[in-house]
């Protein structure tokens, strides 16, 4: 008999913008694969009503299709209203509006068993309200942000708190994340640690030199991957860049915080030290992880960043914060290092990786348990189980 699942996802790539969510995309993508499962993707597009002058950095959505097979993966892409920064509580009934009667559409062709929501705000209060109007069950993954943040914000905390209450099942991407769902008043039973997969074909161990010469780097690199936001950290590593004479800092991502970090680095006399990458492409992030001699991620909060996993499955050991996860992927010495955000204790860190270096292959080996095929596994079996209780 054929599972038939309704992935509903605000986190998912497109053509304008190919890094966005792309764990959730590859996650469908294995469930897709398996006998007897069919996928279908919802990804909403929000679409702000004021400002105007936002409409044009809003077109690239806007152009998107509203349907189309995208790797193999069926993605509808309905546009919903927004109002950017005051208007999070309103997104709910607004997206909710602008795809149920699309929901009712597919329903109808081909009912959906269950529906699997990849974010707790807002997908995870939608989904809710898409189970009452047509009676599915449905699950909730919690990856980060959407606890820490949405859960305890005072406009959005009822509802991420009433979405986990009558969802038949529950994801976390970390037993921390577990126990955060837990604080909040979510049911432990409901709860099971799931976790992100890593493409271990793609993320390797590669020749460092090689890499370093190809990319054009020189000396001990220290890369930072992840989008430039203050939750990230990327300042602390700026400040702990005095105390890492020689040592080159690599950000590899994008966002409004760029311009801080800069002016930051030139203040302390370190810009010359410093690259921006951008928003690097997917299939590019392995030769650069492999051009790397360790990767550094302060956080402020984490689920369980696919940016550690990804570095260790290429053999560079990470330097990150007490966060989310950290404790349960960090489960041997050679890995990396958990410290204080602390410039100084960061730099201490590094400092330690660089002077003596561990075996890439016990690095590597760190990250080995971290397969698409297990994540899919144990997402099958979650989701069957909830269509089996409806």
């Amino acid at each position: 008999m054929t599972l038939n699942v309704l992935t509903l996802s605000t986190l998912f790539p497109d053509m304008s913008r190919p890094n966005f969510g792309v764990f959730v995309e590859r996650q469908a993508r294995e469930l897709a694969s398996r006998p007897d499962v069919n996928v279908t993707v919802i990804a909403p597009l929000g679409i702000p009503i004021w400002p105007i002058g936002l409409a044009d950095q809003y077109a690239p959505l806007r152009a998107l299709p509203r349907k189309e097979r995208w790797k193999d993966l069926t993605v509808y892409r309905p546009l919903f209203s927004t109002i950017p920064k005051i208007g999070a509580r309103y997104n709910v009934g607004s997206m909710t509006r602008a795809i149920l009667p699309l929901v009712r559409h597919l329903h109808g062709q081909q009912p959906f068993d269950v529906i699997d929501a990849s974010f707790f705000f807002p997908d995870g209060p939608v989904t809710q309200r898409l189970s009452r109007a047509l009676g599915i069950p449905y699950s909730v993954k919690a990856r980060g942000a959407d606890i820490h943040y949405w859960g305890k914000r005072r406009d959005t905390r009822a509802m991420v708190k009433r979405a986990g209450a009558e969802a038949a099942g529950l994801l976390a991407v970390s037993s921390a994340m577990r126990r955060s769902m837990v604080k909040l008043g979510m049911d432990a039973a409901k709860i099971r640690v799931h976790y992100t997969g890593v493409d271990l074909d793609r993320f390797e161990i590669a020749d460092r030199a090689v890499a370093k010469d190809v990319l054009g780097f020189e000396g001990p690199v220290v890369l930072c991957v992840g989008a430039l936001i203050p939750r990230k950290g990327q300042d602390l590593l700026v400040q702990a860049l005095p105390r890492l004479p020689g040592i080159t800092l690599l950000f590899a991502g994008q966002g409004q915080y760029r311009r801080s970090l800069e002016k930051q680095a030139e203040e302390l006399g370190v810009d010359r030290r410093i690259g921006f990458l951008g928003s690097v492409p997917h299939d590019r992030l392995p030769r650069i992880y492999a051009a790397a001699d360790v990767m550094a991620l302060p956080s402020s909060s984490e689920g369980l960043a696919n940016a550690w996993v990804e570095s260790l499955a290429c053999g560079t050991p990470i330097v990150i914060t007490d966060v989310g996860g950290a404790r349960e992927l960090l489960d041997r010495p050679e890995a990396g290092k958990i410290v204080d955000r602390d410039p100084e204790a960061i730099a201490a860190a590094i400092g330690e990786i660089l002077y003596n270096p561990p075996e890439r292959e016990a690095v590597r080996d760190t990250a080995l348990r971290f397969t698409w095929e297990a994540n899919a596994d144990l997402l099958l079996h979650h989701l069957k189980g909830i269509a089996r209780g409806g």
